[in-house]
């Protein structure tokens, strides 16, 4: 019942303009990324308040939420589980924890990754040790691999960069243009708090990353110094 009085609320706020544009913006047609998903048409900040007013809600009744078809459902149901684990104990991170890694086929675009993969697998896994990453970064499956990678802003939010590295090296060669994103992104992260130690990892690598990864890695750094970069004179 409470998982359909969520879902009432949320289609009581769609705007079919919103839908139509985030259909498009999230790549839902045929062979693209987001192939199929559908929008209620919900900006962030009201999907946010009204999974606020839902807290708290069972971990059972947040998955069937997160098994929605509807994007902005799982973007709650999300919401919801970070909520419910940064409130427990160990044990209930764990199951939590368990329960993403088991319904990733729902995490199926990239702010729903973006959102929730730091704050509870990175989390999750601070104080342990972090294989399943490096499984999730050989997947097949995009998502996946994001996951991989952007969990590891957990680690750079405590100054710990080697797996942001190692697991950066891995995707170096992959094909999809939001691992580059991501993985630039990640590189970039690390750089803000070390920068000494990106640009060692930059030097050793930069002449082979795809061209996106590299901007991203470097956006923060000087413009002489990013020019020089992408010259290929580091």
């Amino acid at each position: 019942m409470i998982v359909e009085n969520i879902q009432k609320e949320l289609e009581s706020l769609g705007d079919p303009s919103i839908a139509e544009h985030s259909q498009s913006f999230f790549k839902t047609g045929p062979g693209e990324y987001g192939e199929g998903d559908l929008f209620r048409g919900i900006r962030v900040p009201d999907i946010r308040t009204v999974a606020e007013r839902f807290i708290p809600i069972s971990i059972s009744e947040a998955i069937e939420l997160l098994n929605s078809k509807y994007h902005e459902d799982r973007f709650a149901a999300l919401c919801i589980l970070m909520a419910i684990y940064s409130r427990s104990d160990k044990k209930v991170k764990k199951q939590i924890y368990q329960i993403y890694i088991q319904n990733m086929k729902h995490i199926n675009n990239w702010d729903l990754v973006d959102v929730s993969a730091p704050n509870i697998v990175g989390d999750f896994l601070i104080d342990k040790n972090r294989k399943p990453l490096y499984k999730l970064a050989k997947s097949k499956d995009l998502w996946e691999r994001r996951v991989s990678i952007i969990s590891t802003l957990a680690f750079i939010r405590k100054s710990d960069f080697s797996d942001t590295y190692a697991i950066a090296e891995i995707l170096i060669a992959d094909s999809e243009d939001l691992i580059h994103k991501a993985t630039g992104w990640m590189l970039r992260e690390a750089g803000k708090r070390d920068k000494e130690s990106e640009e060692l990892f930059l030097k050793q690598h930069y002449k082979s990353m795809p061209r996106t990864m590299l901007r991203y890695a470097i956006e923060k750094f000087p413009e002489t110094q990013r020019k020089k970069i992408l010259s290929g004179a580091f």
